[in-house]
């Protein structure tokens, strides 16, 4: 019914001249106005707000998972864990110096694949199976390192969702028990249904790249594990002579 009113109004302000959005709101009825000219889009706050407090079990996960992902993406990046010139540095080193105790040390600072370096100077001059054996062992340390905070964004990327169906059962419970055997009260059935869509929506959010950088992660890992162990052999076969 406000349609027409509208129109008519807009019909006279072309006519007219140009009265201008404020004379045009001032002439509608004041529902129409405040319905359709004052309509925003909610903001983050409300949103919170309207979900309720099983939400904050999921943005205390999203900020987890954010923080995870920052820090994994700064320690995993591969300059840093195989230095492209880390190989010929060291054998280069301990042709001039040996297996000195400042360069293991320095190795040992270097980065993921100077410590499994490190590991091998110190074991070579035993065998090639003892030195290999070490090597393998600072390995298997390295990985530990290698994947820390990996099993907490999978946790997240498992649970998220799992919070966001208890926020959903919460805003059913808030449902039926605002249906009472004498009448309803529509405010409460929104609210329970706010809860119950928007904590649905915010777990899936938060899971959705939680388990998508998990696997990314994991991937690389996997990926600069074989090249560590390639270089590792390379190093035990070139200090003992076999290339």
């Amino acid at each position: 019914m406000f349609c027409p009113v509208f129109l008519r109004l807009i019909e006279f302000d072309t006519c007219e001249g140009g009265m201008g959005y404020a004379k045009v709101r001032a002439r509608l009825p004041a529902a129409f106005s405040n319905r359709v000219l004052n309509k925003r889009s909610p903001g983050l706050l409300t949103l919170i707000q309207a979900a309720g407090w099983p939400i904050w079990f999921i943005l205390l996960c999203s900020v987890i998972c954010l923080a995870i992902i920052g820090e994994r993406f700064w320690t995993l990046r591969r300059s840093v864990v195989l230095p492209p010139t880390l190989f010929q540095d060291t054998v280069q080193a301990f042709r001039t110096q040996g297996p000195s105790a400042d360069l293991i040390a320095k190795l040992n600072e270097n980065s993921f694949l100077g410590r499994v370096f490190a590991s091998g100077l110190a074991n070579v001059k035993s065998s090639r199976e003892v030195m290999k054996e070490s090597m393998e062992e600072a390995g298997r340390a390295v990985l530990v390192d290698m994947e820390r905070f990996l099993n907490g964004l999978g946790t997240i990327a498992t649970v998220s969702p799992l919070l966001g169906l208890f926020g959903t059962v919460i805003g059913m419970i808030d449902i039926f028990g605002s249906s009472g055997a004498q009448s309803q009260n529509p405010g409460l059935l929104a609210h329970g249904i706010s809860i119950a869509l928007y904590n649905t929506a915010g777990g899936i959010a938060v899971a959705i790249p939680a388990l998508i950088f998990y696997r990314h992660f994991r991937s690389k890992v996997d990926v600069m594990v074989v090249d560590m162990e390639q270089q590792g052999i390379r190093l035990v076969e070139t200090l003992h002579g076999e290339r």
